[in-house]
């Protein structure tokens, strides 16, 4: 007898990260993590895969070991590990095994590194906190004060940043010394060694304007150090770089498009000194990228044949794509129907390996042959749970609206019986430039293995299909997006298994800002619940880490500027129309969307004697459902269900 997918499943599920295959590929490192079933705290340590076999074991024994990578020379592994005071550092062991010892230590912490082509070295891309006084300057028991001196003073997840950031140096593989390269007012990122190892090229945003706007260029410094030279002159935004097999060009991932992110869409280019940048894609494709400075790009290559390998998304699906350098469109190797998020491949790039989620599975490793294009599944760690808690199924459909093709996901109840009528729960994803997929989602999974219908929609400003199509919801949050969202609900509620007097919305982020939107808009629904959400872009603007750098392009100017515009577009503007209950889920440390935001909706909606509760998450970023402490994310599932049962019984 199979039983729902609970949310107590955090505990029991298990998640691999960090790929990397050897320079030969005969062996593959990656972490796994896990739940302490006695302290209920995470714990992840390294794995290595011999990929001949297909045997895995644990490489590693600390607490939370992560991100390993091999030298270039296969001899040495390397990854991250804790510090006494919780700052992560690298340690170094042979590739065979060993003890495992630490390099040189970086007082704040290490948050990415690269090894040197020699295997000689290896830059580390590490926090500077310049007014930090000396430990034996600081009053013992007096509290301090904090001073801030520019707007992105701090960033989700990350925390407090006040005047530091990230910058670049160069240690020793034998752990002896490590001295810095970079240096200034801005963060450096992300850094790829050239193929003879004289100079990294790296991410950073050293604009005039940078504390207004979060872009970033690609730069190229000596690997003694010396000034970074700018390669990506013509590009608005970078979020990837790879050198050419000769050293003299660059590939990156960016944008040309001012009024976007790399991170909502991006395009491939070929930088080259003295050039304009050459795009090798259209907005068919987009490139992944992921956070910087929270998880590093995957890897981007160009090959000895001259085609460049990454990970690309259509449609709400990914693929490995190849782009030639010379003309011809790129193409996809391998993938479709699920969502990849890492990617390693061995020296002669003839082995790929991807970390990839589907419908029915959260995430495994998956193995390719770049000349067969035969895909092998690598790992299963869920296999023992998915068989007592099988995955909801998944339908999906599109539909016309407004000259746009709007994409839909349906996922079913366990067991579902046509002839019968379920609840229905409109599932909003955040973004609102972000994008529901063909992946496992653990919220969507509870709902639905619990009994619900889920509606997953991806409405103009969904990533993934194109630029004008992200670009569409600009200056219009709550306007046609919302409009696409109802004419999915209609459509659905068609079907004679929806139950039209029992429908509920959830939405997290951009998601919860437009649950509460819909609730002020429209009483079709019996329950809501929003998490973090945006309720009042006026007062959003100044207290958000992105408030400035997100929201003037989002909302259409400054405060001072668009002042009734946001209040136009705001929810809390339209909270007397509110009529179904709702739950709001917030994060006391969520800088992103700020706690502020829920408890100014909570006061509106009690005052006018509406059926409200707001549930405060201690100690938890924006991030917390996905990367939160284990019992904070089983709480946010846990509650959530809870309040669709009890409404939409």
């Amino acid at each position: 007898m199979s039983s729902p997918i609970s949310p107590e499943h955090v505990y029991h599920l298990r998640t691999v990260a960090d790929p990397a295959l050897s320079p030969d590929g005969s062996r593959l490192a990656y972490t796994q993590s896990w739940v302490d079933q006695e302290s209920l705290d995470s714990r992840s340590r390294i794995m290595v895969l011999e990929t001949a076999s297909g045997l895995a074991s644990e490489f590693t024994q600390g607490v939370k070991d992560t991100a390993a990578k091999y030298s270039p020379d296969g001899r040495q592994l390397a990854f991250l590990r804790p510090d006494g005071s919780g700052k992560r550092q690298v340690w170094v062991m042979g590739a065979t095994g060993g003890e495992a010892r630490p390099l040189a230590a970086v007082p704040s912490g290490v948050v990415d590194f690269a090894w040197s082509p020699d295997s000689q070295r290896l830059v580390l891309c590490a926090d500077v906190e310049p007014d930090n006084p000396a430990p034996q300057s600081k009053p013992l028991g007096l509290p301090q004060v904090r001073v801030v001196r520019r707007i992105r003073y701090r960033y989700d997840t990350l925390g407090w940043r006040g005047d530091s950031h990230f910058h670049l140096f160069i240690a020793d593989a034998n752990g002896d010394t490590s001295r810095q390269i970079t240096h200034g007012d801005w963060d450096d990122l992300a850094p790829v060694w050239s193929p003879d190892g004289a100079y990294i090229a790296f991410l950073s945003g050293r604009r005039d304007d940078r504390d207004l706007r979060s872009l970033t260029e690609a730069y190229v410094v000596p690997a003694e150090g010396g000034e970074p030279v700018l390669r990506s002159q013509g590009l608005s935004d970078v979020g990837a770089v790879a050198w050419s097999p000769d050293g003299r060009r660059l590939a990156a991932i960016g944008s040309e498009e001012d009024l976007g992110l790399v991170l909502w869409q991006a395009w491939l280019y070929v930088l080259e000194p003295g050039e304009s940048p050459r795009r090798l894609t259209d907005d068919g494709i987009k490139p992944y990228l992921s956070f910087p400075a929270i998880t590093r790009p995957p890897e981007l290559r160009w090959t000895s044949e001259d085609k460049i390998l990454f990970l690309g998304e259509q449609r709400g699906e990914s693929f490995l794509f190849e782009a030639p350098i010379s003309e011809g469109p790129a193409r996809a190797v391998s993938g479709g129907g699920g969502q990849s998020t890492s990617l390693t491949l061995d020296q002669a790039a003839r082995k790929a390996v991807v970390l990839a989620s589907s419908p029915s599975t959260p995430g495994d490793l998956h193995g390719i042959d770049l000349q067969s294009h035969a895909s092998t599944q690598l790992t299963d760690l869920n296999a023992g749970y998915l068989a007592g808690h099988p995955a909801a199924a998944m339908e999906k459909f599109s539909f016309q609206r407004d000259g746009w093709e709007i994409e839909c996901r349906l996922w079913f109840p366990a067991e579902f019986d046509p002839s019968r009528q379920y609840p229905l729960v409109l599932d909003i994803h955040g973004g609102p430039n972000g994008a529901f997929y063909d992946s496992f989602v653990p919220l969507q999974q509870v709902l639905a293995t619990a009994g619900h219908l889920v509606l997953a929609v991806n409405p103009r400003g969904s990533s993934t299909y194109g630029n004008d199509f992200m670009l569409a919801v600009l200056k219009d949050w709550g306007g046609e997006d919302y409009q696409d969202l109802m004419a999915a609900v209609d459509l659905v509620s068609e079907r004679p298994y929806v139950d039209t007097s029992r429908l509920g919305v959830h939405g997290y982020s951009y998601g919860g800002y437009m649950t509460s939107w819909i609730a002020g808009h429209t009483d079709r629904f019996r329950a809501a619940v929003a998490g973090a959400p945006c309720i009042d872009l006026f007062s959003m603007y100044g207290t958000s880490d992105i408030g400035v750098s997100f929201g003037e392009v989002q909302w259409g100017g400054s405060l001072v500027d668009a002042a009734t515009e946001l209040i136009k577009h705001s929810p809390i503007t339209y909270a007397s129309n509110v009529t179904a209950p709702v739950l709001l889920l917030h994060g006391e440390a969520d800088a992103r969307c700020p706690i502020g935001q829920s408890e100014e909706y909570f006061v509106v909606l009690k005052r006018l004697g509406k059926e409200v509760e707001l549930v405060r998450f201690p100690d938890c970023s924006h991030a917390f459902p996905r990367i939160g402490h284990p019992k904070m994310r089983q709480e946010y599932m846990r509650r959530t269900l809870g309040w669709f049962q009890k409404y939409l019984a």
